[in-house]
């Protein structure tokens, strides 16, 4: 699987945070269809931010691919269209231990991108997943900062 990260990893832009970058070890994936990195430590200045320390305040990221890749179904002999398109789920999850109050326990934040991507097409039009994530990641990237603050303000 082609879903490696080296450390450390450039972190997006965030409002109050200068340069983030994050140290991470190989820590242990739940399925062996994946892949997860531990955040160990952390670069620039990230005020109140923590490394992950217990599974109750994990600051890990996990990159899996379906356990079994799905393949292209049958074709219809009066249509010639397929059946159906049977599709390979792709997910990468971040988990971050946060505060929900001040004295309380952390509680886990989940992030979850799911990419959901049609048998076959990955022979049969590369070029056009490779568009997506393009597309994808250079967005998320563009509005890293508005994304955090969305979710800290609830303003979108």
């Amino acid at each position: 699987m082609s879903f490696t990260l080296t450390s450390p990893i450039t972190g997006g832009a965030q409002t109050g945070f200068t340069t983030p970058a994050y140290v991470i070890a190989v820590d242990t994936a739940p399925t062996s269809a994946g892949k997860q990195y531990a955040v160990t430590s952390f670069t620039g200045t990230q005020t109140g931010v923590d490394p992950n320390s217990s599974p109750s305040n994990p600051f890990t990221i996990t990159l899996s691919r379906p356990t079994t890749l799905k393949t292209v179904g049958a074709i219809d002999p009066v249509t010639g269209a397929l059946k159906s398109v049977p599709r390979n789920s792709y997910k990468i999850i971040v988990r971050k231990g946060c505060l929900p109050l001040a004295g309380q326990p952390k509680s886990v934040l989940n992030a979850t991108l799911t990419i959901d991507v049609p048998a076959g097409a990955d022979s049969a039009d590369a070029a056009n997943i490779r568009a997506s994530m393009s597309l994808l990641i250079g967005s998320l990237n563009s509005i890293s900062a508005s994304i955090g603050d969305t979710l800290v303000t609830g303003v979108i």
